[in-house]
């Protein structure tokens, strides 16, 4: 990727995020709070019934999933409603509560698995989109830190702090666990806010070429847009590679069979999933996430065998 496309998608990808964390509500209280988002594209007719898909805007996964969910489903005939919040617990808990119908990119088998045990009674597991996701911590590509071990006795360069994302995320957990692991708990704050306010944070620094260290993940199109690489973890601290999956609420696949078959056919590739999420995000970008998931079909439907077109 040329220099000028990665300053052109950080700059369109950090405003669409900022932009979309506003329309988040305050779930940090563990009630479920949403936030309305009125459907834009490809709702259908209805006649099935009304499907609700709650996400978190600044979550970049789920956002591309939850525009693609709602193009296919529609076409199947549902009215697909989307609903954002503001974090992953109000999220669990309203799928458990059927106040959500589909969970569209969890990640149940490592970052969210606190949640998914609490609510694993009461919440179905749809089907595994991708199967190659991870927690990282990354510094720019410019930093001689290679590894997570060297970040212990370089607090100074960092400004004693790792920049995170939201509080309750299965991410900030896993790096409060990896911290002390490496001796680095009483060295370096881990800061928390949004994902929008630590990209604000990367894309500041990595313009001056200073040094920082984020909590990132992989698939996610920041790796791409910034000069970031990922620290190696020779402890594992950060967990194993885990599945994105597709949850649905208790009882998901008897009310709605047809829409459940299909969300248990999509799956994507790296190719597959960074093209949709390049294209939500930042060539098309916010209020025109529909128009993202059509040029999506055009350049990749003929790849796979359960686009409904």
């Amino acid at each position: 990727m040329h220099k000028s496309r990665i300053t052109t998608l950080a700059a369109l990808g950090v405003a669409a995020l900022l932009a979309l964390s506003g329309c988040a509500s305050d779930g940090a209280g563990g009630t479920l709070e949403l936030a309305g988002k009125a459907p834009s594209h490809g709702t259908g007719s209805g006649d099935k019934g009304t499907i609700t898909i709650g996400f978190l805007p600044s979550w970049t996964d789920g956002l591309s999933t939850a525009y693609l969910l709602q193009d296919q489903l529609g076409k199947l005939g549902y009215d697909v409603k989307l609903q954002t919040l503001s974090d992953a617990g109000p999220l669990y808990a309203g799928l458990s509560q059927g106040d959500v119908d589909i969970f569209p990119s969890a990640w149940p088998e490592v970052t969210q698995k606190a949640y998914m045990d609490t609510y694993r009674g009461s919440i179905d597991d749809l089907g595994t989109y991708y199967g190659n996701a991870r927690l990282t911590i990354a510094v720019p590509t410019y930093s001689d830190i290679d590894s997570i071990d060297q970040l212990k006795g370089s607090a100074s360069r960092f400004g004693g702090k790792v920049i995170g994302i939201e509080p309750g995320a299965g991410l900030t957990a896993q790096t409060q666990k990896m911290m002390p692991e490496y001796g680095l708990d009483g060295e370096y704050q881990l800061v928390t806010s949004s994902t929008a306010a630590m990209l604000t944070e990367l894309k500041s620094a990595t313009d001056k070429k200073q040094d920082i260290a984020v909590t990132l993940w992989r698939p996610f199109w920041a790796n791409s847009a910034f000069p970031v690489k990922d620290l190696k973890d020779p402890k594992g601290a950060m967990g194993k590679p885990e599945g994105l999956h597709f949850l649905g609420a208790k009882d998901f696949a008897k009310k709605h069979p047809d829409a459940a078959a299909l969300i248990g056919k999509i799956t994507l590739d790296d190719a597959q999933y960074g093209s949709l999420e390049d294209l939500v995000v930042n060539r098309f970008g916010e209020g025109k996430e529909p128009q993202a998931i059509d040029e999506w079909i055009q350049e990749h439907g003929g790849d796979v065998d359960w686009v409904q077109k």
